[in-house]
């Protein structure tokens, strides 16, 4: 709607049909193929990251859809203003998209003539503020009438702008429509100046971004979320990190026992990281000198990850070192292990290697809990020693666990693990590919060296679980 002043001027052309219709078609193939994306981005709502993208995505939409409808207004010229369409009967609501559809992305146009107070609206605008176009268009004084009374200043103080310091109006501000409803509205416009410089008019376009906004929230919402989730899980991981390290043995090197340790046996041991998942799982590995003179090997993983879990794997490390300290020997360890994880709060499976060696006959007893049994290394072969009777822990009440014992000779490797060592897809079996060690384990000049062949052998598999390795050299 040209202003008073552009009378005499040749009227605008429009773009070119042909042009705006090959934006269009390009808008609409680059809308299917955001919706594309969106529908691959399904899932549950549980992860923080896929609800954010998939809000991206809705408001790509939003937008998208406001620019198609957008292009074809250009294309097409502003709509008469008719009469708005009668509301749908009280049993068949009209849907909520249709409506955002067909009103909401509309921009509507107005202008106010300051000389001779008339206001001219076009359709579109009618049917974003909800009027009925056979009443007069709103004047600029009474234009406020629709806007919430906290937004009232803002609109206030755009149009004074405009019209006083003929500065140009972009901004926002709300109205509540004739049914109730609340939405937001952008405008931007401009004064028309008179030969004298002083504004005669003004002129805007006003557009419903409600839908827009609301598609805007959510993904700052869930940005946040996922913000908030990212810094849970560094939390976590941090927490869960150093109450591993506060009851893990922290061996660099060698093992060293808090006395020197028997002479009679070298260790070391290493704890390794999944390479899939950044929490700390319930791996543990441990060597404790027992005051008879008698040493505790035990290696074991309560499942699941984070802090709850090395919280757990924490209480039954320190339950295995009190009751090997008390004289407890590994069957009837690993029951009262048991009977522990049964009484927890929160059910939980573990499963455990418990060994006792004796120095003075070479003596190893021990007992396992649903756990790879140790290997043995002797003269460049290797074997897995024959396991004792023994459920994981947690699986059953009342479990009764059996002991095993072996005899070891000097120059022995004995070599306790998690599952988690070797991958489950790696298509071999675990133990044969650790025995393939045995003519390399051998040769080790001590048990460090040992557990540095087997960590190079493993360590950089994809691995999906934790995993430790315990090495025990017989050295005299």
């Amino acid at each position: 709607m040209p202003s008073h002043l552009s009378a005499d001027r040749p009227a605008a052309q429009p773009p070119g049909r042909g042009s705006v219709d090959a934006l269009i078609s390009q808008t609409r193939r680059l809308r299917g193929d955001v919706d594309a994306v969106r529908r691959d981005t399904r899932s549950d709502g549980s992860d923080p990251q896929e609800r954010w993208q998939r809000a991206l995505c809705d408001l790509a939409l939003h937008q998208l859809s406001d620019l198609d409808e957008h292009l074809a207004q250009l294309r097409d010229g502003p709509a008469p203003a008719s009469p708005v369409p009668a509301a749908p009967p009280a049993d068949r609501p009209e849907p909520p998209a249709a409506r955002r559809g067909s009103l909401l992305s509309r921009v509507g146009s107005a202008e106010w003539n300051l000389l001779t107070d008339e206001a001219s609206w076009s359709g579109e605008l009618y049917q974003i503020l909800g009027r009925d176009p056979a009443t007069a268009p709103l004047t600029l004084d009474e234009l406020p009438s629709l806007v919430l009374d906290e937004d009232r200043p803002k609109l206030t103080a755009m149009v004074t702008h405009c019209l006083v310091d003929a500065k140009p109006i972009d901004g926002e501000f709300r109205i509540v429509r004739p049914d109730g409803e609340i939405r937001t509205v952008h405008m931007m416009g401009e004064p028309v100046l008179d030969s004298d410089g002083s504004a005669a008019s003004m002129w805007a376009v006003l557009r419903d971004v409600s839908a827009l906004r609301r598609s805007q929230s959510e993904v700052s919402e869930t940005r946040d979320s996922l913000q908030r989730h990212r810094h849970h899980a560094q939390t976590e991981h941090r927490l869960a990190v150093e109450l591993q390290e506060a009851v893990l043995p922290p061996w660099r090197g060698s093992l060293r026992l808090p006395h020197g340790g028997p002479a009679t046996l070298d260790l070391a041991a290493r704890y390794l990281p999944s390479s899939a998942s950044a929490l700390i799982g319930g791996d543990w590995y441990d060597a404790l000198e027992l005051a008879d003179g008698d040493t505790l090997l035990s290696v074991g993983d309560l499942t699941g990850h984070g802090v709850a879990v090395t919280s757990g794997m924490a209480t039954l490390l320190g339950a295995v070192r009190g009751m090997a300290m008390a004289g407890t020997q590994p069957g009837q360890l690993m029951s009262w292990l048991n009977q522990l994880l049964d009484a927890t709060v929160q059910p939980a499976l573990g499963s455990a290697v418990c060994c006792r060696y004796r120095p003075q006959s070479r003596t190893l007893t021990w007992a396992q809990a649903g756990h790879p049994a140790p290997l043995l290394f002797r003269d460049g072969t290797g074997r897995r020693l024959n396991p004792p009777d023994g459920v994981l822990l947690g699986a059953t009440s009342g479990a009764v666990y059996a002991q095993a014992e072996e005899t070891l000779e000097v120059g022995d490797v004995l070599l306790l693990h998690t599952d988690g060592l070797v991958p489950r897809h790696s298509g071999a079996d675990s133990v044969s590919r650790l025995l393939d060690l045995a003519p390399r384990l051998g040769g080790a000049r001590d048990a460090q060296d040992c557990v540095r062949l087997v960590v190079e052998a493993f360590g950089d598999s994809e691995r999906e679980d934790d995993a430790c390795v315990l090495v025990a050299r017989v050295t005299s």
